[in-house]
């Protein structure tokens, strides 16, 4: 009777494993308020951090996505990069129908090798990646990796939700490092989230997050980190590509950057330096001298990211930019900086966080941070940015890209937290003057100057040098709400001395003006419409953010056919807002000409959910204004 039963036994009980296995994957298990909003359900992702030394790094991953549609293949996740000091030592993946029946396994040999470098970009890393093609949604992928590193200066974020329309039925992060090591973290938006738990060990600590539902995109939300739950990590006394490093507080992790990365680079050659003071002449303005230099930079070099081994992080030798005529940002801004030493103008290397969209370095958490190197010279107790990158920017214009943030600057004794320059709503400006005429016919001919300063001028800077044909399409588009549009001239002029932007443009266009039963329809506001209403939530789940403010005003001269009359005009507006002012004047000047002026003022600010549909409102209003007709009749 045993013998009989045994086999059954073994039987049922692999039956009921491999029952269990499919129940994991299969997507009716999955929680129906995790499908809603999302493109993936990311089912586990298991994250297990080992750090035994200054200089031994062991991540292992598993993760279990369920990828809904099309639009969730990038939470697949089916990649890990490596360089000389980092290895791959597994990876594989396996895929699973919607029933939880496995359709593919991948292991390490099937997954293709590809070097990060590209265009502009220079570097060692390399990139081990799957790519999967499904034929049927939805689908499971299961994928298991581990890395080993010695470089212990960047311990990844950890972000249980990794971006939008994504959902997280489990995630884990396990951390363990040795206790010399001064392992540190901070938690951002975890505190009062009762998904997500943690335990503080003696050697390390853990996250696990459970259920939780995906985000939408929304329009003028604020940056992703802000308000998704997320970890920073890092560690006292680190190791990167072969130094130690230490990051106790900012002043002796700047010192470090100096004596590891900065010294000894700033070598110029006798024959440039000799250049350079020519150049300079008998200049003693150091504002005047750092000008001089700055457009020499400008003129020799060019960007390339370099990002291989070490110099990934310190730049290459001065003397290597002068004889080459390259660099990535830390090679240019060390170059630039190694030029102002000759001639006696002292400037500080800066690391920052570059993107449109602000971010500060963290002040109270002590790590390498920051993705670009701006340099900083400071003359009578003014502090002048310079964006050694750019070929084209004016000395001392930041633009959106790095400013009003905070930026560690690396000077000899040590580094400095310090803020960049904010432009304010008032310097943000776009001044317009000009005129247009309407014809009986109902044509359009005119002229208008266009004036851009502060972060309105980076908006246009970089257009002076476009071609007509991408002009010609560049104003089709900016004056879109002219049809049949012709641009008869485009005269740009960028004062980088002022650093203010010109457009004097001319444009005619047919059948501006709407005739019907014997009156003319047009909108009076041709040249600066503001159509963009923000999108209405039925329920709005983040705040809204407006980063930088910016000023127009508009004053345009309307000729009007002759023997034409005003039998309807938009009334003047005036709006009133927290989020901004918007105001029009029309002035009846004559029986055939009229002056339009416009203000509209967008302020900055972080301002609660709840005001939402107030500020969908303001903009609202100003679209429905900025569209208001005048009607003319014959007399």
């Amino acid at each position: 009777m045993k013998n009989l039963l045994f086999p059954l036994t073994i039987v049922l009980f692999f039956t009921t494993i491999a029952i269990a296995q499919d129940l994991e994957y299969t997507v009716a298990n999955i929680p129906a308020e995790l499908k809603e909003n999302a493109n993936a359900v990311i089912r586990l992702d298991q994250k297990n951090i080992v750090i035994s030394s200054r200089k031994s790094m062991i991540m292992t991953n598993k993760r279990i996505v369920t990828v809904l549609n099309e639009n969730g293949l990038s939470y697949m996740g089916l990649y890990e990069y490596f360089s000389g000091r980092e290895r791959v030592k597994s990876i594989e993946a396996q895929f699973y129908n919607a029933f939880g029946k496995e359709i593919k396994k991948v292991k390490r040999k099937d997954f293709k090798e590809n070097s990060v470098s590209e265009g502009s970009i220079i570097t060692d890393n390399k990139l081990l990646h799957y790519d999967y093609t499904p034929t049927e949604y939805p689908f499971t992928v299961v994928f298991s990796s581990e890395t080993e590193t010695s470089n212990t200066a960047f311990i990844p974020r950890w972000y249980p939700v990794p971006g939008f329309f994504v959902s997280i039925e489990k995630a884990n992060l396990n951390v363990k490092v040795a206790a010399d090591l001064g392992f540190k973290y901070k938690e951002f938006n975890i505190p009062d989230n009762s998904n997500i738990t943690k335990e503080v060990k003696a050697d390390g600590v853990t996250f696990t997050a459970t259920n939780l539902t995906a985000y939408k995109r929304e329009d003028y939300a604020p940056a992703f980190n802000s308000y998704a739950p997320n970890v920073i990590m890092g560690l006292d006394y680190f190791h990167l590509e072969g130094v130690d490093g230490v990051a106790t507080n900012w002043k002796d992790f700047g010192a470090w950057v100096y004596s590891n990365l900065l010294k000894g680079t700033n070598e110029i050659p006798l024959e440039t330096q000799n250049k350079i003071k020519a150049l300079v002449g008998d200049e003693k303005d150091p504002l005047k001298k750092a000008r001089i230099v700055y457009k020499y930079v400008q003129d020799k070099t060019r960007y390339i990211s370099i990002q291989l081994g070490i110099g990934g992080w310190k730049p290459m030798l001065a003397k290597d930019v002068d004889r080459l005529g390259y660099g990535d940002c830390k090679a240019l801004t060390n170059y630039t900086k190694a030029l102002l030493e000759v001639v006696n103008v002292p400037s500080y290397y800066t690391i920052i966080y570059g993107d449109s969209q602000k971010r500060d370095l963290i002040q109270d958490f002590v790590s390498i941070q920051g993705n670009h190197v701006i340099l900083v010279v400071p003359v009578d107790n003014k502090l002048h940015w310079l964006e050694c990158t750019s070929q084209k920017s004016p000395f001392g214009f930041q633009g959106d890209f790095t400013d009003n943030r905070l930026a560690l600057v690396i000077k000899p004794e040590g580094g400095e937290i310090i803020r960049t320059k904010e432009y304010p709503t008032q310097e943000n400006t776009q001044i317009s003057k000009g005129n247009y005429t309407i014809d009986e016919n109902g044509n359009i001919s005119g002229n208008i100057l266009i004036k851009s300063k502060g972060t309105q001028y980076d908006n246009k800077f970089m257009y002076e040098n476009s071609s007509n044909d991408d002009l010609t399409k560049f104003y089709k588009k900016y004056f879109w709400n002219i049809g049949n549009l012709k641009i008869k001239k485009m005269n740009l002029l960028n004062n980088k001395e002022d650093i203010e932007f010109s457009e004097d443009i001319a444009l005619e266009a047919a059948d501006y003006g709407k005739i019907n039963n014997g009156k003319m329809i047009f909108v009076i506001n041709a040249y600066n419409q503001l159509s963009n209403v923000p999108q209405r939530y039925r329920q709005r789940t983040s705040s809204i953010e407006m980063e930088r403010g910016y000023y127009d005003y508009d004053e345009i001269t309307i000729d009007l056919p002759k023997g034409a009359g005003i039998e309807a005009k938009p009334d003047n507006v005036n709006i009133k807002s927290e989020f901004g002012e918007y105001k029009t004047e029309l002035v009846v000047i004559n029986e055939s000409q009229i002056i339009y002026k416009r203000t509209f003022q967008s302020n900055p600010g972080l301002y609660d959910k709840k005001d939402y549909e107030n500020f969908r409102k303001f903009r609202e209003q100003i679209a429905k204004n900025d569209n208001a007709k005048i009607v003319l009749v014959k007399n």
